[in-house]
């Protein structure tokens, strides 16, 4: 299992792909195809013409990853119709997908929330800090 966290960028190829193709092509695919650089730290995430199958191109700084998911029953369930060749995913809906699941039924709240400093309590204004370590 990958771990994929919230802050990371997940597209995926809204056309199948041909899972004969490795590293190289599938980052060509990313160029030419996609519009996408795949040395910009984005996961991009294919699926073969049965959905029996799902490849994730990565790159670390170092070098290309590959990841193959190849189901033993069945096949995904959803995949995103789109007009545009990619379409961007979240880390909690990308889990659902590789469970075989269909994430566009599913409500997930937002992985980021910024906190207002007036809805903390344990914020002060610089007077008030002030005040305090003179305490």
């Amino acid at each position: 299992m990958i771990q994929i966290t919230p802050h990371q960028r997940l597209f995926l190829s809204t056309e199948p792909v041909d899972f004969r193709k490795g590293i190289d092509t599938l980052a060509a695919v990313c160029r030419q195809k996609l519009q996408a650089d795949p040395m910009n730290g984005g996961f991009f995430v294919f699926r073969n013409r049965r959905r029996t199958a799902v490849k994730i191109l990565a790159y670390d700084g170092q070098g290309f990853w590959l990841f193959l998911k190849r189901f033993s029953q069945g096949g995904l369930a959803w995949w995103p119709q789109s007009a545009t060749p990619t379409y961007a995913i979240s880390a909690a809906h990308l889990q659902i997908l590789l469970s075989q699941g269909n994430p566009s039924q599913v409500f997930i709240p937002e992985d980021w929330r910024s906190i207002q400093a007036a809805d903390c309590p344990d914020s002060y204004s610089e007077e008030e800090a002030s005040i305090r370590e003179d305490s």
